[in-house]
């Protein structure tokens, strides 16, 4: 059994700066100096921002996209703070997770609208006055669109950890802190990465309506491309729109080959492997670096204290590891099963009692009724997505070199807004008269199936090659090969693309239920465009409504399909 290290170890001689560090020294500087100056923009007050409008001339969009992007990057921090506790947590303790994974299903099924409804007046008042506080609201709104995937993803990968590294951790008698940073998320780390390249290109498709906040009569707009893009909507502007599109690219470029090539080939090192031989993905960044020897030097000590760190033999007290029995356990269980009933229940009382201040029982069946159109449109989109993005995801993932090609295309095509096709939906639906319930459905798949993709690369880029070599020995090809080896291979990672794609449709329903075009605008039944409708109105009784009524058929659906299909993986078709 071997970890296969992809990286290119080159030895640095010593500290002396080399001609390497001469070429990764202004990379370096350049990149503190575009974040320095976007920070400095950020604490600005918020009356700067009120007094000066969007503007549509393309010499603004690089000062804008530098504004987005670190916004998206502060997100990304915090997502992954979120998926090394919450999913950790979630699998690690029974109890927790049965509470954790519900909540999860909840969170990620509650649209960006609803989040942000709620959270703009808390985090002005955190910082009256600054323009802090409403890109904090902008941060977390784009957080809520990255965390939930990273989560599912690292959830997955923990609970899959194949036995015989299981046994050899307990052969070593880690501790649980050993084990964890050793052995668990190294062997997430692959599916993380990829999931964190889906999370960021995720993050753009809401960008516009966490940069441009609109709650009643409370309007904010913060300088970023998504603002610029919903200025260049609202006034028909193509040009302008064609600029937008344009600088999204040049930020995806940017940031796959300054961050996540790097991160995929680094995160190489750590696929489970008992063969070699596998062709390997490159990044020409880490190569530098790992060629410098000034920077080397600089990072030494930091890796060296975070590898003691992962070494401490941390554990709990004696007290609290002993085991209780099973008649203890029987009684815990019972005992925390009262607690969540009582707080369910008085959760459940509190909602029912703030909704019925504004809406009736005959807008709860009308509700339910949308819900059920738009679950239509959902099931019927991952099962089309599902159809093509497997096979494509399963060829890109077994052939590094097509990957690191298919990349950045990927996370632009995942990045791109349905806003941007807004004007065609609108023209082309006003134009032949067509029907909105039909045509307006390919927006909420055009930014979560990729979803899927990038969870099947993830899988199919993690079989391991002695798996793929018996497979060739024995000549098993065709049909024969993806029913046997590669589909149960990837179903994990596919249940978890799938599981995200799922909320995903259902938060893309409210950009894609409700399209405009300047003054034009085409509306579809569905849930999505009925909490559009709330939200624009600051209608807060029928937000609630709709937002919960949202996350009952989200939970319902997770519950009795997709976490079935998530234990017959681990039981069946995890890696021996």
């Amino acid at each position: 059994m071997v970890w296969t290290n992809a990286s290119i170890s080159v030895k640095a001689s010593g500290a002396a700066p080399n001609r390497w560090d001469l070429v990764a020294l202004p990379l370096v500087i350049g990149l503190l100096v575009l974040i320095a100056i976007g920070g400095h923009e950020m604490s600005a007050p918020l009356e700067s921002v009120e007094a000066a409008p969007v503007s549509l001339s393309p010499w603004d969009l690089p000062d804008y996209a530098l504004r987005s992007t670190l916004r998206m990057l502060a997100a990304m921090a915090a997502s992954l703070l979120f998926t090394f506790t919450y999913a950790t947590l979630a699998a690690k303790s029974r109890r927790a997770e049965m509470v954790l994974i519900p909540v999860l299903d909840v969170l990620q099924s509650v649209p960006v609208l609803g989040y942000i409804s709620f959270t703009v007046a808390f985090f002005l008042s955190l910082f009256p006055g600054s323009v802090l506080g409403a890109e904090c609201a902008a941060v977390f709104a784009i957080f809520t669109s990255q965390a939930w995937n990273m989560a599912f993803s690292f959830y997955q990968s923990l609970r899959s950890v194949p036995r015989d590294l299981d046994e050899a951790a307990a052969s070593f008698r880690f501790s649980g802190w050993q084990r964890f940073w050793k052995l668990e998320a190294p062997y997430a780390m692959p599916g993380l990465v990829w999931n964190m390249m889906m999370s960021m290109s995720g993050g753009w498709f809401f960008v516009v309506a966490s940069e441009a906040i609109t709650v009643g009569d409370r309007s904010i707009t913060l300088p970023g491309v998504g603002a610029y893009l919903a200025e260049a909507i609202a006034q028909k502007d193509l040009g302008a729109v064609g600029w937008a599109v344009l600088a999204m690219l040049v930020v995806i470029l940017a940031y796959d080959q300054l961050l996540f090539r790097p991160l995929v080939a680094w995160a190489d090192k750590f696929r489970f492997e008992q063969t070699g031989g596998r062709e390997a993905p490159e990044s020409w960044l880490l190569d530098l670096f790992q060629r410098t020897g000034f920077f080397r030097a600089l990072f030494a000590p930091v890796g060296a204290a975070v590898d003691r760190l992962a070494w401490l033999r941390l554990s709990l007290p004696p007290g609290m590891a002993r085991p209780v029995g099973a008649a203890g356990s029987r009684m815990l269980d019972r005992a925390w099963y009262a607690v969540l009933a009582a707080a369910g229940l008085y959760a459940g009382w509190t909602m029912v009692s703030f909704i019925a201040s504004g809406a009736g029982w005959g807008d709860v069946a009308g509700v339910v009724l949308l819900g059920a159109v738009t679950l239509l449109r959902v099931v019927l989109l991952i099962a089309v997505a599902t159809l093509v993005w497997v096979p494509v995801g399963v060829l890109i993932g077994l052939r590094p070199r097509l990957a690191e090609k298919v990349q950045p295309v990927a996370q632009f095509l995942a990045a791109f807004p349905a806003n941007l096709l807004f004007p065609v939906a609108v023209v082309g639906i006003m134009r032949f008269d067509l029907s909105p319930d039909l045509w307006l459905s390919p927006l909420m798949i055009l930014g979560t199936q990729w979803y899927i993709l990038f969870n099947v690369v993830a899988g199919a880029a993690a079989f391991p090659n002695d798996l793929k070599e018996a497979a060739a020995n024995f000549r098993i090809r065709g049909w024969q090969w993806w029913r046997d080896v590669m589909l149960p291979g990837v179903f994990p990672y596919y249940v978890t693309g799938a599981i995200t794609a799922s909320g995903g449709s259902w938060n893309a329903s409210i950009v894609a239920e409700a399209v405009s075009w300047g003054d034009s605008q085409v509306t579809a039944h569905g849930l999505g465009s009925y909490i559009s409708r709330a939200t624009a109105a600051g209608d807060y009784p029928r937000i609630v409504l709709g937002i919960a009524v949202m996350s009952l058929f989200v939970i319902l659906f997770n519950r009795l399909f997709w976490r079935p299909l998530y234990g017959y993986a681990e039981r069946r078709l995890r890696l021996a």
